[in-house]
This record gives structure tokens, C-alpha cells and sequence, in this order.
């Protein structure tokens, strides 16, 4: 973040330190799994857990928070946030502004989590511990700066984790809180940061987005459709990252299905000629490939006959 901008704190405290102490409570406290008999209900529970505030991220605090992809009602867009709150990665106001400077300054030096500018384990979780991120620029973020409920939301984030946290004690006692809490909220938090840390090391690149943002298949999946880094790196405003049939993205059906009901609406798409770029590059790409493959072919021949020919 650019240290001469003007800078109005939301989060009042200097140092975050519930927020801290939650945090690395819940990294150990998933070792309590091995306290609760194993069951495949639990199992499917938390699962259920992971992929609903899973959906908190990638749709809310991401595709709408941070990227306008979509929009919805008053009441509904305070829904979304309570959601992606739960998952205990800080106010929606708070996570917006700093994804936008993220993607402003992209694999820059002053890239909040780069991890080609600042390593893996920074870019994956650390930064977001260090105090200097505590506030952020409001300028980058008046659409929803606007609205006191979000605010609220954004001084008090641990209310969401810590509510979701209770009521999953009171309905099916320690058992649930650990498979639905503990053991859902580790796995949620690394899968989700691996979108700013493996994402911009591993997959492929499909278009020039002037930054390492990759395509990754496999971090779709965990993620609900956030792997389509690249894409989306391209054409940030889109409400799908998956942007052909057969690009996974779950998080865009779940949308998908919600505007058929009117709880959400506009939803935004990339144009025919980013699509039609696409394509003409992923048939490049495969071509490139194939001339790789038969001139190391005809490479590995010719050197055959020139062993038999000695």
C-alpha cells in the first residue's frame, strides 16, 4: 500500500489482538479433531461449513464487494457480508478495499501479497497479520463505504465467526463445533489464501495480464471457481471466472440459480471479443505445443540414426 495516501482507520485498535488471538487459536484448535470419534456425518458437515462461507469469499467479499460482478438488494448484500464474515478473514469493507489494491499494483512492488515480490508464506497468510494493514484507503472503496451496517460489520468482524461458532455448539455440542468450526475454518482460510500465493505461481496463462495471475484447474475446484485466476486478472469485473462451459465455477451457478429468483441480478460477463481472444489463444498455445512435440520428436530421430549410422 502507498504509505503517502491519505488514510481514514475503521479498525480503531493499533493492534488487532482478538482478531490475532482467534486466528492462531483456531490454526492449533484443529488438532482437536483427533479429540472427536471419526463419522462421515461430521465429515459432510464440515464440508457444508467450508464451502457456505467459502461462498462468503468468493462471491460476496470478492465478486461483489470487491468487483461490483452482480447486484442485489440492501438486505441481501448485508446477508453476503455476515457470510463471508464468518470465515474469519475480517470485514467485507476491510477485504474489498485491499483486494482492490491488489489489483491495482499487481505483482508490483507495492503488491500487498505478491508472491514473486515477497515469498510464499507472506503472500499466503502474513501480511494480513502485520499491523500496517489494519485500516485502508476509503477512496478505493465509496460504493459501500456508504452504508453503516457495513461499517458496523467491518469494526466488528469477529461477531459473525463467533456467533456461527456458538450456535454450532448449541445444536450439536463439541462434535460439531470441532468438525464444523475448527476443522472448517483451517481448511477454508489456506484454501481461500491460495489464490493470492499458488495462483500467481502455478497453472497456466491463457492472457496477457501483465502480472503472474495463472489458470489453475485444481484450485477451481477447492476454491468454487477462484482458480481461473488469469481470467479473471484479465477481466476482473466479470461475474464468472470460469469463462468457457467447461471452466468449473460454482460460485457463478450458485449466482446463476439466485437470479433466476431475483436475489441477485445484473450479472456481469466478459464480451465476445474477450472470449473470442481467449480461444484464439488457448488454439495457439496447443499449436505451439504440437511443434514442440515433433521437433523434439525429429530431434530424438535424428540422433537415433546418427547412433546407427556410426
Amino acid at each position: 500500500m502507498n504509505s503517502s495516501s491519505t488514510v481514514e482507520p475503521v479498525v480503531k485498535e493499533q493492534a488487532p489482538l482478538l482478531f490475532l488471538i482467534l486466528f492462531f487459536l483456531v490454526q492449533v484448535t484443529v488438532l482437536t479433531v483427533f479429540t472427536v470419534p471419526f463419522s462421515w456425518s461430521l465429515v459432510w458437515l464440515a464440508l457444508g461449513s467450508y464451502f457456505l462461507r467459502m461462498f462468503g469469499i468468493t462471491a460476496a467479499y470478492h465478486r461483489y464487494f470487491s468487483h461490483a460482478s452482480f447486484k442485489t438488494s440492501r438486505v441481501f448484500q448485508f446477508i453476503l457480508a455476515w457470510i463471508g464474515a464468518m470465515s474469519m478473514q475480517k470485514g467485507p469493507i476491510w477485504w474489498a478495499a485491499h483486494h482492490r489494491n491488489h489489483h491495482k499494483y499487481s505483482d508490483t512492488e507495492k503488491d500487498i501479497h505478491s508472491p514473486s515480490r515477497k515469498g510464499f508464506w507472506y503472500s499466503h497468510m502474513l501480511w494480513f497479520l502485520r499491523n500496517d494493514y489494519n485500516d485502508y484507503e476509503v477512496k478505493l472503496i465509496p460504493d459501500f463505504y456508504k452504508y453503516p451496517e457495513l461499517r458496523f460489520l467491518d469494526r466488528n468482524h469477529w461477531i459473525p465467526p463467533l456467533s456461527y461458532a456458538i450456535l454450532l455448539y448449541l445444536v450439536g455440542g463439541w462434535a460439531w463445533l470441532v468438525y464444523g468450526y475448527a476443522v472448517s475454518t483451517f481448511f477454508l482460510g489456506h484454501a481461500t489464501w491460495t489464490i493470492n500465493s499458488l495462483s500467481h505461481v502455478y497453472g497456466s496463462v491463457r492472457y496477457d495480464s501483465r502480472d503472474t495471475s495463472k489458470n489453475n484447474f485444481w484450485l477451481a475446484l477447492l476454491t468454487m471457481g477462484e482458480g481461473w485466476h488469469n481470467n479473471h486478472h484479465y477481466y476482473c469485473s466479470s461475474a464468472n471466472q470460469g469463462f468457457y462451459w467447461y471452466e468449473v465455477d460454482v460460485s457463478y451457478y450458485i449466482l446463476k440459480v439466485l437470479s433466476w429468483f431475483g436475489i441477485v441480478w445484473d450479472l456481469k460477463k466478459p464480451p465476445k471479443k474477450v472470449l473470442d481472444e481467449g480461444i484464439m489463444r488457448d488454439r495457439e498455445q496447443k499449436e505451439s505445443k504440437r511443434l514442440l512435440r515433433e521437433t523434439k520428436r525429429n530431434a530424438k530421430l535424428k540422433n537415433k540414426v546418427g547412433v546407427l549410422s556410426t
